[in-house]
């Protein structure tokens, strides 16, 4: 009896029209980030054990990694990678000195999290990146840029693929560290991982959980307050001085989170909200930290995430301060995917099959082929000579839309009407909608 293969849960495998979909929304994140001059990398997969595990509570869903017969010594020293970010910081301390600064750069490549598979969570899933780094110094108008050119590569997959408008909530690291600080908390840190669970357990919960690190009740009610202010203006900024804490970092995050709300304000109205809960658990971050959801597909919850990191590398002699903001591809794509929301109008690249008329005149068919991929038209040649009916129902099944008989001078026909027509192999070219494979939106 056959044994059925079961799926690996976590690691999300596409059929051939829904990868093309993905390659697709792949292109346009990496077209709008070559607009705004950022160049592409691509850092290794694992890096050392001890660096991913010094980057806040995302140490447990770490995957270590070793060789099946690794010497001893080097077994489990490795980690695969959870974000992008760790690795960049990596790779620009060890290329610092062939590197111009400030250095712009995108990623876009796996990652690995051994968290519970859920819907838009997975074990193995696509991110794209896109980093601001300076070398001792970066300005802070680079937070709002970052912010400003995933806003723009969102709001093209919202028109090319119907991904849903987006939300951008943002905060600022200085203002609620400050905050605490004012307070008297002994671990800032400690409470901004706590308080990054608001949305997931609400505040009941995160207000024992700051009770049971000893946070006295008063403070614990002044976080829980603060947490809660939200706002699409400068208002803000009068509901957090009055809640009485004063703190000078306090002061420096109010500056620079309203200049980063006037800045998308000035580009996007309406796409970003102040929201004071927005805390990020990594511990690298510094400054501004930003989330963004798409509100007609709230289920996802954070689909975009990032911030300021000012002494995530370091050699020593020079830090390298940076910003960025990463989308989830495989967070927002897989569940429309699987759930065929989202499909392409063919599951193969070619727009020709060309077909053989007998074995002995296949070198003729070829090259037809030949002639029309010189002018970038997608096509292959039929695997068999049998007869033509036989052909032009395996170009249908594979979604083929055009068919061609004969030589460089022969016929071609478009099988979805019918029509056929004379035509040269050295001029011939389909119409622009037929000549890739098109997405397209099923409504549910």
């Amino acid at each position: 009896m056959a044994q059925r293969i079961a799926p690996l849960s976590g690691f999300p495998e596409y059929l051939p029209a829904a990868r093309i979909v993905e390659l697709r929304v792949i292109d346009t994140l990496r077209e709008t980030f070559e607009l705004h001059g950022f160049a592409s990398i691509q850092t290794r997969s694992v890096e050392p054990l001890e660096q991913l595990s010094r980057k806040g509570e995302i140490t447990k869903e770490v995957y270590a990694v070793r060789r099946l017969h690794a010497d001893e010594g080097d077994a489990g020293t490795l980690g695969l990678h959870f974000d992008l970010t760790v690795p960049f910081a990596r790779y620009v301390l060890e290329n610092s000195g062939k590197l111009n600064f400030p250095f712009r750069r995108y990623q876009i490549q796996p990652a690995w999290r051994g968290e519970r598979p859920q819907e838009g969570r997975y074990r193995e899933f696509w991110q794209a990146d896109i980093d601001i780094v300076g070398e001792d110094a970066l300005a802070a108008h680079h937070d709002a840029e970052v912010v400003l050119v995933m806003l723009e590569a969102l709001g093209r997959l919202h028109d090319q693929f119907g991904i849903p408008d987006a939300l951008m909530r943002i905060n600022n690291r200085k203002l609620i560290q400050g905050f605490y600080e004012g307070l008297g908390v002994a671990d800032p840190l400690a409470v901004i991982q706590v308080v990054d669970k608001l949305d997931k357990i609400g505040p009941s919960a995160v207000g024992e959980l700051l009770a049971g690190q000893g946070v006295a009740a008063d403070v614990v009610t002044q976080i829980l307050a603060l947490a809660s202010i939200s706002s699409t203006s400068d208002s803000f900024i009068d509901e957090v001085r009055a809640l009485g804490v004063t703190n000078d970092l306090l002061e420096i995050g109010l500056v620079e989170l309203s200049a980063l709300l006037a800045a998308v304000n000035a580009q996007f109205p309406g796409r970003a909200v102040v929201d004071l809960k927005i805390a990020r658990g990594l511990d690298y971050y510094t400054g501004s930290v930003f989330e963004v959801e798409l509100p007609q597909w709230r289920s996802l919850g954070t689909v975009s995430a990032g911030g300021r990191y000012d002494a995530l590398a370091s050699d020593g002699r020079h830090t390298y301060p940076g910003v960025g903001i990463s989308f989830g591809v495989t967070r927002s794509l897989a569940p429309q995917l699987l759930a065929g929301n989202l499909s392409a109008t063919r599951s193969t690249p070619s727009a020709v099959l060309v077909a053989v008329d007998d074995e002995e005149s296949r070198a003729s068919a070829n090259a037809v082929a030949a002639s029309l991929r010189t002018r970038g038209i997608p096509c292959e040649v039929s695997p068999n000579s049998s007869a033509y009916g036989k052909q032009i129902k395996y170009a249908d099944r594979r979604g083929i839309p055009y068919v061609w008989f004969g030589g460089p001078q022969g016929q071609v026909k478009d099988i979805r009407t019918g029509s056929q027509a004379d035509a040269q192999a050295s001029e011939w070219t389909p119409p622009t909608e037929d000549l890739l494979p098109r997405v397209i939106v099923i409504e549910a």
